[in-house]
């Protein structure tokens, strides 16, 4: 069954594909720490570790489901002279619900929630955290499971290129979303990373490519100014005692 799997070709296949999915993981482990942040503290790891965890069986399910995959960049209609796909659809509805989904987490960040919803939300948010994971998961991961069939010829080599990946987000989610948490300004920088990822989700639904380094690139320069901000503050109040 194995017999000419772990060809040179199939190991440089496994590296690039492995480092595809680690690269497209970024958004995943943004989204990932915004939702698991609004669950108590004692369950925030264990909702990381299952939700990502089935995140990884939905993606080799989606591999496995790759014939239904490809249909979905067949034409379904036309509207306003533009062609819509199954995959376009997908693609605006993830957008549309991460926009909601940060506007939402923002507004409650400045305003907080309205009177006598945390009750509500505390007994609903752990199953509708993995929810939230698993389908945006799905939504991430529709561009980069359709490059893997193109990219490697054997079943194998794909699912463990993502089985490497999600080892990496498991490794990096806890430290993030330690950071995260103990940094405020950093959390509405995750949010509005929420924000940039819908929009270039909806431009890709809307046939306008956004090539993901710029996305990448505002990101990480983000960072990097935040980072200066808080050695910065951390500076000051040391010189201020």
């Amino acid at each position: 069954m194995f017999e000419g799997l772990w060809t040179l070709e199939n190991l440089i296949a496994l590296i690039t594909l492995a480092g595809l999915e680690i690269v497209l993981g970024i958004d995943n482990i943004v989204f990932v720490v915004v939702v698991t942040n609004k669950l108590p503290e004692a369950s925030r790891a264990t909702a990381r570790r299952l939700g990502i965890g089935l995140a990884m069986v939905t993606r080799i399910a989606l591999l496995l489901a790759i014939s239904a995959i490809m249909g979905l960049t067949a034409p379904l209609f036309t509207l306003f002279g533009h062609v819509v796909s199954g995959r376009d659809v997908v693609l605006l509805s993830g957008g549309l619900f991460l926009l909601a989904k940060a506007t939402h987490e923002i507004h409650d960040k400045l305003e907080g929630p309205p009177p006598g919803e945390g009750a509500a939300r505390a007994v609903h948010s752990y199953a509708g955290a993995i929810v939230q994971i698993v389908l945006l998961d799905m939504v991430f991961s529709l561009d980069s499971v359709i490059t893997a069939v193109g990219m490697a010829q054997h079943l194998t080599v794909m699912i463990a290129a993502i089985v490497a990946a999600v080892g990496v987000m498991l490794l990096f989610a806890g430290p993030v979303s330690a950071f995260v948490s103990a940094h405020p300004t950093v959390q509405m920088l995750a949010f509005s990373f929420l924000l940039l990822v819908g929009i270039f989700l909806m431009a890709e639904g809307m046939h306008r490519h956004i090539d993901r380094g710029y996305i990448y690139f505002a990101m990480a320069f983000s960072l990097f100014v935040e980072f200066l901000n808080l050695k910065a503050g951390k500076r000051h109040r040391a010189a201020a005692s």
